[in-house]
């Protein structure tokens, strides 16, 4: 018997006797009433002072425009802080009403929003719930004190760090093209990211391997050994809105399609117990959810497709959904991703964004308990460190941060960025172990043009751009930028926090045709792969700083690769 219907048949005399009214019934039961509404309360962690809980709310009679969850507490707690929903308190009574965003709830659907609070002495599971004034039957009541539920997963054996004491899976596919190109072979066995950007390369397409395929290859590979295959998960409805050049497969209102025909089948072949030895590390929608803070009215920056995606909020629920399920496989570690230093670096834009990666881990039944970590610079080009200038540093009586380059930014790296991002985080309930990665793929930034000191102490910007190392004209460029070279090589627990430095993006695969060019993936053409471009507000209109001649994403392109090698940094022996 599940933990949904253990529950709801052992609330039935607690609704009864709250309610003066007719037993509930479980939903399905011949000839009974139905459950007008259920709730599942769990504390996801909890130490001395406080705690932080998560709570499902599912409506089963008529579709609501709005909400509100009430219950009582028997103790003193108290909510301090909440999300995906405005919660408010008066004594022991709490009520948790709809946000804008999520006040239609339908007939069937679910809500879900989460709370930190602070209590002392017992913090006991609230007894009665009600759904707009009707008691709902109360589901798990998951605190740490559970039984567990025989039809979930069992717990399995995550560790902190899956990359400590692992190797990490060599994709074949890339690992050949790699081979093939001149001087390849000196990286060819370097781990990458495994891209499922479309839902036919769950089971293969164009004769390349499939999820299967490469799991399969995985075992070959692991040996006896512990070892990590990396995914990206990437094909959101309305996918990447503010860039043309990777737009998916799926409309933006596709989101039962995004569930039902791409996450649940990756989650079907995942959870296969024949793969149950793998650490598979999930990179969770890349350039998703960091839109819905930039790119939306009334910014400058702002574009069509990212209002639409904001308004049906489609890539919160994507999100969610993917966490959820994927977060229910024991061996699977969720990394979600957290853009980059010079897209979220700003003051309005690093805590907004995260504020936002809460809200889509807290959404369509997913927990921070589901997210592992986050990943920084993922298919992008921002320097890990700059080691010539600062934030602190002043030169000609100004801030390093008034220099056209950093532009008030408080990060000048992805370093530093990671690293504070993820105390941030921590800060608003995510776990303290989470850990960060940061795609190093294309970030070296060596070769003859790397600077060896600060640059002229002339003005501010000299002091910059003479020392930086990120040479692009601006941190906004992000498609085939001239210059890029290999940066540091895939390793476990570079730095405090950072879970490991990977190669994500696969060295040699185009960020997006530099011209308009047919093709059957759903994939556009955008302005900022074209050479010639002279930019837009995002990249504050400059030049787009891209390689001329390239592929549409995800093909190879033989003249970024060899650039990549001459300009790596550390360079290749």
């Amino acid at each position: 018997m599940s933990r949904t219907r253990t529950a709801l048949l052992a609330a039935m005399a607690l609704v009864a006797g709250a309610t003066g009214s007719a037993i509930a019934a479980v939903p399905g039961d011949a000839g009974a009433a139905a459950v007008p509404c259920t709730v599942d309360y769990k504390v996801q962690n909890q130490w001395d002072t406080g705690f932080t809980a998560s709570v499902t709310v599912t409506n089963h009679g008529a579709a609501k425009s709005s909400w509100a969850v009430k219950w009582s507490y028997a103790g003193n707690q108290k909510v301090t802080s909440g999300w995906n929903a405005r919660i408010t308190q008066s004594g022991a009574n709490v009520t948790a009403a709809n946000e804008s965003y999520n006040a239609t709830l339908a007939s069937g659907g679910s809500a879900t929003f989460g709370f930190q609070g602070s209590y002392s002495g017992t913090n006991a599971v609230p007894a009665t719930f009600t759904l707009d004034g009707v008691t709902c039957n109360v589901d798990g009541g998951g605190g740490p004190t559970d039984p567990p539920d025989p039809t979930d997963p069992p717990p399995g054996n995550r560790v902190d760090n899956p990359y400590d004491g692992a190797k990490v899976y060599v994709n074949p596919e890339w690992s050949a093209n790699a081979a093939a190109e001149p001087g390849g072979s000196r990286i060819a066995n370097q781990p990458t990211g495994v891209w499922l950007d479309r839902t036919a390369a769950i089971n293969g397409a164009g004769g390349k391997m499939g999820l299967r395929d490469h799991l399969d290859e995985a075992l070959e590979q692991k040996g006896s050994g512990e070892l990590v295959v990396q995914l990206v998960i990437y094909n959101l409805p309305g996918r990447d809105c503010a860039a043309l050049a990777s737009n998916g497969e799926l409309g933006p209102t596709e989101i039962d399609r995004y569930k039902s025909e791409y996450i649940d089948p990756i989650k079907t072949i995942v959870a296969d117990p024949k793969y149950a030895s793998l650490r598979i590390v999930t990179t969770v929608e890349i350039d998703s959810l960091p839109n819905l803070v930039t790119n939306v009215s009334p910014r400058a920056t702002a574009t069509p497709n990212c209002d639409v995606m904001k308004a049906n909020g489609n890539y919160v629920k994507g999100v969610g959904y993917a966490l959820n399920k994927l977060g229910d496989v024991p061996n699977v570690y969720n990394y979600v991703d957290a853009g980059h230093h010079g897209w979220l670096g700003w003051d309005d834009n690093f805590g907004a964004s995260a504020e936002m990666f809460k809200q889509a881990a807290t959404a369509e039944g997913a927990t921070v308990a589901d997210v592992h970590g986050f990943i920084a610079n993922t298919a992008n080009y921002s320097a890990l460190k700059e080691d010539h200038f600062s934030i602190n540093d002043t030169v000609a009586g100004k801030s390093v941060r008034e220099s056209k380059w950093v532009s008030w930014n408080r990060y000048v790296d992805d370093l530093s960025y990671a690293q504070a991002l993820r105390e941030k985080l921590v800060s608003l309930g995510f776990d303290s172990k989470i850990g960060m990665l940061i795609d190093t793929s294309r970030n070296g930034w060596g070769g003859a043009n790397r600077p060896t000191g600060p640059g002229a102490t002339t003005s501010v910007d000299t002091y910059v751009d003479g020392g930086r190392y990120d040479r692009r004209f601006n941190t906004g460029n992000w498609c085939n930028q001239s210059g890029a070279g290999l940066g540091e090589r895939p390793q476990a627990s570079p730095e405090p926090g950072i879970d490991a430095y990977v190669w994500m993006k696969p060295p040699g695969e185009s960020d997006g045709a530099s011209k308009a060019i047919d093709n059957d993936e759903g994939k556009g053409f955008d302005r900022m792969c074209d050479p010639t471009y002279t930019g837009n507000p995002r990249n504050d209109n400059n030049m787009s700083g891209a390689l001329p001649d390239a592929p549409i994403s995800g093909h190879w392109f033989s003249a970024q690769f060899q650039e990549l090698m001459r300009n790596a940094y550390p360079p290749l022996s």
